[in-house]
């Protein structure tokens, strides 16, 4: 395997970066007479490269499909090795000080204490195994007295002003087809799907829409535009189906995930409430 090919996505390229900045030691002051220091898997005129980095390395590797191998260990130490004599070269031509390099430098280190700030909160506020049957119960009691999922297939047209929609909604009472106004005149993106947004549960898409959704037929359009903060939408109910809720295993990891992402959010929205903050 050649050392340019090793795949790498710009996570693992970042981390290797980082962990040069932050875990490598000058070999003049911790290199034995003998050899390397204790715990260096290799040298690059005298920066070290720690056996902690390699196996960080190799983690970030089997997390991206690699086996753990000797050949992938070779692969990784001759990675860092590449990196730091990129890096170094980068420090004798004088680009470690320059603007870009700067700023680089400042994000890495940004993004890796976010990181790691945000997983230091998690392992501190986890999501356990009663949030996760107590958010499952809660949904499948959302679901009514027969305990079925129904789900909604959705176009819409988005327009900036309640004009705009009771001018697309006349031509639509008047036969132009839905998803020809929608490429005409919506501002969503969706636009070139013809307003398609595919299948949602009511609860998914808003109270205002999900309102709607729950009294239309199937190919019957919103009777009046629904106002959003983001504008004036009409929606258009293209078809609707009822399944059985998956049981509390096969919905399990799908909540886990969700009650984390909810769990980080809210600890975000936290740390803004409490901070000054100005975008331009």
């Amino acid at each position: 395997m050649k050392l340019s090919s090793f795949p790498l996505k710009s996570q693992f390229g970042a981390i290797f970066v980082a962990s040069i900045l932050s875990t490598v030691f000058m070999g003049n002051s911790h290199a034995q007479q003998s050899g390397l220091p204790i715990n260096a898997a290799a040298s690059v005129n005298g920066a070290i490269i720690t056996n902690d980095m390699v196996e960080q390395g190799i983690k970030i590797a089997i997390s991206q499909g690699q086996k753990d191998s000797p050949e992938l260990r070779k692969v990784v130490v001759e990675k860092y090795v590449e990196v730091l004599l990129l890096s170094q070269r980068a420090e004798k031509d004088g680009l470690a000080n320059s603007d870009k390099a700067n700023t680089q430098l400042m994000l890495i280190r940004q993004n890796y204490l976010a990181d790691l700030e945000l997983s230091t909160y998690m392992a501190q506020n986890p999501v356990t195994d009663a949030d996760i049957q107590a958010e499952y119960n809660k949904e499948i009691s959302s679901l009514g007295a027969q305990g079925m999922i129904v789900e909604y297939k959705v176009s819409d047209i988005a327009v900036a002003t309640e004009a705009d929609a009771q001018a697309a909604l006349a031509r639509i009472k008047k036969g132009e087809p839905f998803d020809k106004v929608a490429k005409s005149v919506s501002l969503a993106p969706n636009k070139v799907q013809g307003g398609a947004v595919g299948w949602v549960q009511a609860g998914q898409v808003g109270p205002q829409i999900g309102a709607v959704l729950v009294n239309l037929s199937k190919g019957q359009v919103s009777q009046s535009p629904i106002q959003l903060q983001q504008g004036w939408y009409l929606v258009k109910l293209e078809d609707k189906k009822s399944s059985k809720p998956p049981t509390f295993e096969q919905a399990k990891a799908a909540l886990r995930a969700g009650l984390t992402q909810r769990k980080q959010f809210e600890f975000i929205s936290q740390l803004a409430k409490e901070s000054k903050i100005i975008i331009q």
